[in-house]
């Protein structure tokens, strides 16, 4: 069966980086597209950037510029770099294949606080 994991999240301050991976399994990862997405508390799961078999990455407008998505076929990974992280960036993040309606991570914790 699928399955994701997601690592990388933590603690940082307003201004740093983190680095997330999603490990994939039980599918061929190759073929679908994968994406990050993130929910605050008290808000909606809402997608923060996507990225298709051929490498065609798309980001939210909220992270553009500031965030990377990017996958590894060879390694079955999906990646999201972050820069210049915001308060508003605390949420968890979760990954996803596109087109596997249950198909998500069990969540990595990303807080920016000073």
């Amino acid at each position: 069966q699928v399955q994701l994991v997601e690592s990388g999240g933590g603690l940082v301050q307003p201004g740093g980086s983190l680095r997330l991976s999603c490990a994939a399994s039980g599918f061929i990862f190759g073929i679908y597209t994968m994406s990050w997405y993130r929910q605050a508390p008290g808000n909606q799961r809402e997608m923060v950037a996507t990225i298709g078999p051929f490498n065609d990455p798309a980001h939210a407008a909220a992270v553009k510029g500031r965030f990377i998505i990017t996958r590894d076929n060879a390694k079955n990974t999906v990646y999201l770099q972050m820069n210049n992280l915001k308060s508003e960036d605390t949420a968890v993040y979760y990954c996803h294949v596109e087109g596997k309606e249950n198909a998500w991570g069990q969540g990595t914790q990303v807080t920016v606080a000073s």
